[in-house]
């Protein structure tokens, strides 16, 4: 039975009660369209402290719950109708699941009384949502709700962190409660104390090692595990990787970095890897990306350390395995360790190396720009604590690869589902959750068109965001890899609308840059304006084929 609170019971609806157990659960934003279907959950949420924010494809609302998640830690709330809006939430859906997000997606669905047969819009949301979801359920009463909407929020927070999904027939939405009926007290789940004698054989191994390395994914992001991680990294001397999704976890201007690992190719930071007998993993996920490129003969000893067991793959043989709270796993093992390892040398050289690339962008003065003058120059406008999401394709690579990071959640990319699209609507979500902060998507012409309608989600709300199109008229990420695989690249192109006029039809601002000296006083012009402003950098993607070149030249960090 549901609690109850006391006083004199009368009506109400379970839509009301749900606006009420979402309220107990510190929901502050729900994302999404109305549909006929939950116009009473809709208008619950007028007479409550939740800010609905209407957006304009239920994809965009998905991934606005996402990244909201995943700066907070609170799930996010995605809502649709039934049928196609419900289905248009599953690629935000699958991509928070994908990224370790929480969120909780919550459509309509039709009435049990006809549920159990074929009638109009029927289809088994429920089934379609669970490959993608750690839990999918209908609600089958309204009395329900207090327990399925604790479990929800529950399942999504806890480690490893993903998306839900609730179905909520439309009979049930409306139908009548007792108004006493209250929402479920909120239990946190801790996380476990690292056992003595993993953290004990552990030590062993490092202190047998000959050079270890360390690895911080999303996991350790996500854990809040950043100063734990700086202290045993300098404790013990240790050289310290992230993975794309575990930037700024360690700062990149510490002397210990060496930098993200994750590029297509042998990328300098790979021989860090290379040179390592012992690799320390610390939060990482196997979606984060394919262990074989840093143990391609399975001889590496791993440890893994997370809140919850590694995943079995034959390129990650862990030999012990720490499950618990990540700071203190890390604390705990640092004090175990009673040897010292040096991490000059190899690790110097690949930072210089990474360098020296940044210092070459700023002075490349071709136009249209070089990738890396383009991110070179958004460094430069950015601050330390400002957030920069990278929408998949050549963006994310160049910039998970080069923009130096030292705040954790301060580059956002997806490297679990590597969903195009999810940067601007992103945006949205970043700034509501971070006012403080400057938010800035930066996305290629082909994803921004993806969910470009969230423009005016931005004005109408006055989210003030800045949009920065990376323009070279193709999907350039897989121009690029045919030309690798096929040496030549074909049905990649396309045709734009004059950005600067799109922009403004929306009510933002539009800049469009004509010169690589142009590029930063722009970006800077747009990220102090008032309201939303979208800039368009032309770029020049034939820097793609010439760094793969360069890298698979290398044969080794000198």
């Amino acid at each position: 039975m549901s609690r109850r609170t006391t006083g004199s019971a009368h009506q109400a609806n379970a839509a009301q009660l749900l606006v009420r157990t979402l309220e107990a659960e510190g929901v502050e934003y729900v994302f999404g369209i109305p549909g006929e279907e939950n116009i009473h959950f809709v208008n619950a949420l007028n007479d409550s402290s939740i800010r609905y924010v209407l957006v304009r494809h239920e994809q965009g609302a998905a991934f606005m719950a996402e990244i909201y998640g995943r700066l907070t830690g609170k799930a996010g709330v995605a809502s649709a109708t039934l049928g196609p809006g419900a289905i248009n939430l599953q690629l935000g859906v699958a991509d928070a699941t994908t990224n370790s997000t929480p969120v909780v997606a919550i459509s309509a669905q039709v009435g049990l009384d006809r549920i159990y047969k074929e009638s109009h819009q029927i289809v088994d949301l429920v089934s379609l949502f669970r490959p993608i979801t750690k839990w999918a359920e209908l609600a089958p009463t309204a009395e329900a709700l207090p327990e399925m909407v604790r479990k929800a929020f529950k399942t999504a927070q806890t480690e490893r962190p993903g998306a839900v999904y609730l179905a909520i027939p439309e009979d049930v939405e409306e139908a009548p409660v007792d108004a006493a009926l209250a929402p479920l007290k909120i239990n946190v789940v801790r996380p476990q104390e690292p056992s003595p004698a993993q953290i004990a054989r552990a030590a062993d191994v490092i202190a047998m090692a000959r050079q270890p390395i360390v690895l911080a994914g999303h996991g350790a992001t996500r854990a809040g595990a950043g100063q734990a991680l700086v202290w045993f990294a300098e404790k013990l001397g240790l050289p310290v990787a992230t993975t794309f999704n575990g930037k700024g976890v360690f700062p990149d201007d510490h002397r210990n970095a060496l930098g993200p690992v994750g590029f297509m190719r042998h990328d300098y930071v790979n021989f860090g890897f290379d040179e390592a007998d012992v690799l320390i993993a610390v939060g990482y996920e196997l979606q984060e990306f394919d262990p074989v490129k840093i143990n391609p003969h399975a001889d590496k000893k791993i440890i893994h350390i997370h809140g919850f067991p590694a995943e079995v793959d034959d390129h990650y043989p862990v030999e012990v395995g720490i499950q618990g709270d990540i700071s203190r796993s890390l604390r705990q093992l640092g004090e175990a360790v009673h040897r010292r390892f040096d991490v000059t040398g190899t690790g110097e050289k690949i930072r210089r190396l990474i360098r020296e690339e940044l210092e070459q962008g700023r002075h490349e003065d071709g136009f249209p720009l070089s990738p890396r003058r383009v991110v070179a120059d958004i460094r430069e406008a950015m601050g330390r604590e400002d957030i920069v999401l990278a929408d998949t394709g050549a963006v994310k690579m160049w910039m998970a690869r080069m923009y130096p990071t030292y705040e954790p959640n301060t580059l956002l990319v997806s490297n679990g589902l590597s969903s195009m699209g999810f940067a601007v609507p992103g945006a949205i979500a970043a700034k509501l959750a971070r006012p403080d902060r400057k938010v800035l998507a930066a996305t290629g012409d082909g994803a921004f068109l993806m969910n470009s309608q969230e423009l005016e989600t931005a004005v109408r709300e006055n989210v003030p965001i800045t949009v920065l199109i990376w323009e070279d008229n193709a999907y350039g990420l897989i121009g690029w890899k045919m030309e690798l695989e096929l040496g030549t690249s074909s049905h990649v192109g396309f045709g734009n609308p004059d950005f600067v006029k799109y922009a403004e039809s929306f009510g933002a601002h539009g800049h469009r840059v004509a010169s690589a000296d142009e590029f930063l006083p722009t970006l800077r012009k747009a990220l102090a304006e008032d309201g939303v402003s979208v800039v368009t950098v032309p770029v020049d993607y034939s820097h793609n084929l010439q760094l793969t070149d360069k890298l698979g030249e290398l044969t080794g960090p000198f």
